[in-house]
């Protein structure tokens, strides 16, 4: 700790050279008055920085290419938070060196004890670096629906260190990032609906087909999160008293299950209209 101890020798030694002279006060003043130009440039510094990154972003906006709106802000509030520490940092080393302390003893003991603290905190800068990485490659974003090994949700937040996830039965999961290895994300792209319609095997297949085509018509009228006209395949598979028609419909991402639910109720109250018995 010969750093601490070089430290605070250097701070007492200023004190005792500047109370013993007869300029204390003005010397102190003028040291305040740097000390607050410091701190006001910083500041300038800062707000010019966070203006020109909202008109990066605003400019990206315009563009007639198309950039993802979310990843854009993430990545913009990402390097304001960069910029923000890197000024505040210089300026107190600025603040420091205008009071007269030698900085080079502490700066060599933060070396050490940065490296110190590295070979401690290996898992801290993995989950870092990875953080930066899923930010930077748009791998999720918040309101995702994902999932990261047995943990399925949707994405509350993305940290640096950390991702939040939130189940549908209302569990929130902390996965450090270092430990997100594989993901799968379902909503990139649109989701498949699919619905499997039992009827009994003595009945006109071409007849029930007609019937579900021009009852998936009516569904996809019923909701928005069908994108295109559902598809009557056909026969799926046969059965000694039973067959199956397979119908599918292609839908907003992650809203499969609704989709589903939706058409098992109009396929339901179509074939008792017409009196057909599903199996």
């Amino acid at each position: 700790m010969a750093f601490i101890t070089k430290f605070f020798a250097d701070l007492i030694q200023w004190v005792r050279e500047h109370i013993s002279k007869p300029e204390m006060i003005a010397s102190i003043f003028w040291i305040i008055v740097k000390i607050i130009l410091i701190y006001v440039v910083a500041k300038i510094c800062i707000k010019i920085a966070n203006k020109t990154i909202a008109h990066m972003m605003a400019a990206r906006d315009k563009s007639p290419l198309k950039f993802d709106r979310r990843r854009s802000n993430t990545i913009g509030s990402l390097i304001h938070n960069l910029i923000a520490y890197t000024v505040n940092l210089i300026c107190i080393m600025l603040i420091l060196g205008q009071v007269g302390l030698n900085l080079g003893p502490l700066l060599a003991g933060a070396g050490v004890l940065g490296l110190a603290i590295g070979f401690g905190a290996q898992s801290l800068v993995k989950d870092v670096i990875t953080g930066f990485f899923i930010i930077f490659e748009d791998q999720f974003g918040v309101g995702d629906v994902i999932q990261i090994d047995q943990f399925k949700g949707t994405v509350e937040e993305i940290g640096i260190r950390v991702t939040r996830i939130k189940s549908w039965t209302g569990e929130v999961h902390i996965i450090p990032n270092g430990n997100i290895k594989q993901v799968t994300n379902f909503s990139t792209y649109n989701s498949l609906a699919v619905v499997d319609v039992t009827i009994p095997l003595h009945l006109d297949i071409d007849e029930a087909t007609q019937i579900l085509k021009d009852t998936v018509k009516q569904v996809q009228l019923l909701t928005e999160d069908i994108v295109k006209e559902p598809e009557v395949l056909g026969v799926q598979m046969v059965g000694t008293t039973d067959l199956k028609i397979r119908i599918i419909a292609e839908c907003k991402p992650t809203r499969q299950f609704n989709v589903t639910r939706l058409l098992n109720i109009e396929i339901k109250k179509r074939l008792n209209i017409t009196q057909i018995e599903m199996m």
